[in-house]
């Protein structure tokens, strides 16, 4: 599909599928160009597209064909995976079986090939997905949506548990792909910009977003894609590579390439995290459906003083150093990237020679460490005057009444305001005590 005015061309990088399909041998240089612009257009801008081969891309057109045909024009979404059987009575749109095989095919290569520029092996995470083929009696976790209309695609919360249409979608698998008959999908890139992802594509192309799953076992090396629809009067195809019930979603492979590993990503069960994730979603659409005034409550983002400190060590980054690819580290993570010579969270390459100070960073960093630092000294010195406080308040059971006037000058020390609030406390304390 060409672009028009109405629809600019993509920013994505395009990658054609046959590139990154997993071969014996020895890489390509085709393959590995394919692997760095894949990753490359993952991280800078959440997304990518996948060209299909002439046989796939006659499949999907056929798939989008048959959906349009099938809901006629009206609204509506039907949910297939492969092994399941229908129902009596129940009609599914023509080459759904074909459409599932060609875009399962396209979602296991560009895992592979995002795990092979991760210094990882290609198949590190069959193990998570479904066998292939799928064993006798045995329904996929993967899944294909069919809709005409993304409205009902964005608020059939029976299919999809997600949000309505324009609101922002974050799936829970490992990868999904969007194949569809014209442009309407904005994705966020990592600045918050939002941008048309699939402006002059066409149904031979699929745009590829990751998942919190995928983010989860590459323990956040894999940013999450966040999009939303825009485009009401479309057929597409949505499949998302999901991990079988039974799988453990760990970040051990990663660990052993070298790469850093957050307490955050714990070995959890797979149906655990997508239950988790499901709720979570949840509490977000329910959050977004309130008023502006009452939004101020919900906080998602990452306190001030974990993004100021070294996930490793805890420590602020007081010596922050900003790299080639403009992320800045300090104390360990800071050592592990230089003896890594690999960013940590981009995966560039890094060269030690080539650092310099991050003085905002670090001035920003001293100034909330000092500010820590008088919160916890403060602290500490009101637990004092509480345990002062404290043992003064059995002397009632020993000198009578008298105690009442020993207690208040004892609370005088901190301030007029602290020394009525305690002296307060320490009346009632007294009053307690003589009725006992």
């Amino acid at each position: 599909m060409a672009a028009s005015p109405l629809h600019p061309p993509s920013p994505l990088a395009r990658v054609r599928l046959e590139d990154v399909v997993p071969h014996d041998g020895a890489a390509a240089p085709a393959y590995a160009h394919a692997v760095g612009a894949l990753d490359a257009s993952l991280a800078l801008r959440g997304a990518a597209v996948l060209e299909l081969p002439a046989a796939d891309a006659a499949v999907v057109r056929c798939a989008l064909e048959s959906t349009r045909a099938f809901f006629r024009g009206r609204p509506a979404a039907y949910l297939y995976r492969a092994g399941r059987t229908l129902e009596d009575g129940e009609l599914s749109p023509a080459c759904m079986a074909d459409a599932f095989r060609c875009l399962g095919k396209a979602a296991r290569a560009a895992l592979s090939a995002m795990a092979r520029h991760l210094r990882l092996r290609t198949d590190v995470f069959n193990h998570l997905l479904d066998d292939a083929p799928l064993p006798v009696n045995e329904v996929s976790s993967s899944e294909l949506l069919v809709a005409y209309s993304h409205e009902q695609l964005q608020s059939g919360q029976t299919l999809m548990g997600c949000l309505r249409s324009s609101m922002p979608v974050v799936d829970r698998g490992f990868v999904t792909l969007v194949a569809s008959d014209h442009p309407g999908i904005e994705v966020c890139d990592p600045n918050g910009h939002w941008y048309l992802a699939d402006g002059g594509s066409g149904p031979s192309d699929l745009l590829l977003l990751t998942g919190r799953a995928l983010s989860h076992v590459t323990a956040g090396l894999r940013p999450i894609s966040q999009y939303r629809a825009t485009n009401e009067n479309r057929a597409s195809l949505t499949f998302r590579l999901m991990p079988h019930a039974n799988a453990i979603l760990d970040c051990s492979p990663i660990l052993a390439s070298g790469h850093c590993i957050r307490q955050i990503y714990q070995p959890v069960p797979a149906s655990q995290f997508m239950d988790d994730s499901c709720a979570e979603v949840h509490v977000v659409s329910s959050h977004l459906e309130k008023p502006l005034e009452s939004q101020g409550n919900f906080v998602s983002d990452p306190s001030l003083r974990s993004v100021l400190s070294d996930p490793l060590s805890g420590a602020f980054l007081e010596d922050a150093m900003v790299l080639q690819c403009g992320h800045s580290f300090g104390g360990l993570m800071l050592k592990k990237a230089i003896e890594m010579a690999r960013c940590t969270i981009c995966n560039r390459e890094v060269d030690s020679t080539s650092l310099f100070p991050n003085f905002a960073l670090r001035a920003v960093a001293t100034v909330v460490k000092m500010e820590d630092d008088r919160r916890l000294f403060h602290n500490a010195a009101l637990r004092k005057r509480r345990k002062d406080v404290t043992e003064h308040v059995d002397v009632p059971r020993r000198t009578g009444s008298s105690s009442r006037v020993h207690i208040y000058n004892a609370s005088i020390i901190g301030g007029e305001n602290e020394s009525v609030r305690l002296s307060t406390v320490s009346t009632r304390v007294f009053r307690l005590a003589e009725v006992k």
